[in-house]
């Protein structure tokens, strides 16, 4: 069989031709990329005679898929599936399958890290030093005893249930199951109308889905505290952004900080978040590592072999 791998994932040339001279041992062909495009025209001429194709978070849309006629499965180095038309690729037998788990301690850190920057005010007050300011009588406060939201407690939220016990939190949480894994670290789970006014952080860990699409809206956001900040390594269209972007003027959300967007970066300079006061905002970092992508790799190519020995 073909195997495109149609971006280069973070993987060295030498580890790419390694791999192309297992496949081809047991028969296959290996193809690779070490630039990353997303117009449709590149990607149908790297997938269109491929049996298997290994990518990331690229979209990839019917119009793609429908080029693709000797397509069987799909390995996906990353997490979410929202960015592949998964509609088409059921009704022509189409295998998906992610990587789960290879970025759960890099968004967690992550996560952590968003909230204490938002608490001290880092990446302001660094700014400020660099033009020769000072403190400027700033105050920070301290993640320890405050009392954080986990909304979404999969593997990633429970990772991060875990650092912040560590930092001294009192944690709730919601979820549509309740894990009694999460329930054993004291964590006492409640619906989402009443767990928004009791924090003074709200963290977001959930998949996008029709059910979490919006998920916080402008109703939600008037429920949570005005001192509260937000904080989502979950996916973009989780969180109402223009409703955000109106809470932070407004002053009816102390703060917040994102690592998704309804699309991936670039944004536009008029996006409602960039202009909005007391708002970090990072390219979709959550994920990238170098540990995280090594762990990756391995999944991401485990997966085409035991799928190959399936077949």
């Amino acid at each position: 069989m073909k195997i495109s791998c149609i971006e280069p994932l973070g993987i060295s040339k030498e580890q790419f031709e390694a791999l192309r001279s297992q496949f081809e041992s047991q028969g296959h062909s290996f193809e690779y990329y070490m630039n990353r495009c997303e117009d449709e025209a590149t990607l149908i001429e790297r997938m269109k005679d491929s049996d298997v194709a290994i990518l990331s978070n690229i979209k990839i849309s019917s119009a793609v898929l429908q080029e693709c006629t000797r397509l069987k499965y799909i390995s996906v180095a990353f997490t979410g599936l929202d960015h592949i038309d998964l509609d088409y690729c059921k009704q022509h037998n189409i295998t998906v399958q992610n990587a789960a788990g290879y970025s759960t301690v890099a968004v967690s850190e992550l996560t952590i890290g968003l909230m204490l920057d938002l608490m001290r005010h880092i990446t302001v007050l660094d700014a400020a030093t660099r033009q020769g300011g000072s403190r400027n009588n700033f105050l920070g406060s301290e993640l320890h005893g405050k009392t954080v939201g986990v909304v979404g407690t999969g593997a990633i939220g429970t990772a991060t249930i875990r650092l912040l016990k560590a930092f001294g939190c009192n944690v709730i949480a919601y979820n549509r199951s309740h894990h009694a894994e999460v329930e054993a670290l004291g964590v006492k789970y409640m619906p989402l109308h009443e767990l928004l006014p009791q924090c003074d952080i709200v963290t977001l860990h959930v998949p996008l889905t029709s059910d979490t699409h919006h998920l916080i809206g402008a109703k939600e956001l008037s429920l949570m505290k005005k001192n509260a900040l937000l904080i989502n390594t979950a996916r973009g269209n989780v969180v109402d952004m223009d409703a955000a972007a109106t809470a932070l003027k407004n002053g009816t959300l102390a703060g917040m900080a994102t690592d998704v967007y309804e699309k991936e970066p670039p944004l536009q300079t008029s996006h409602a978040l960039l202009n909005a006061p007391n708002c970090i905002c990072v390219p979709h970092i959550g994920f990238a590592t170098r540990e995280a992508f090594d762990i990756r790799a391995d999944i991401v190519m485990e997966h085409v072999r035991q799928w190959l020995n399936q077949q």
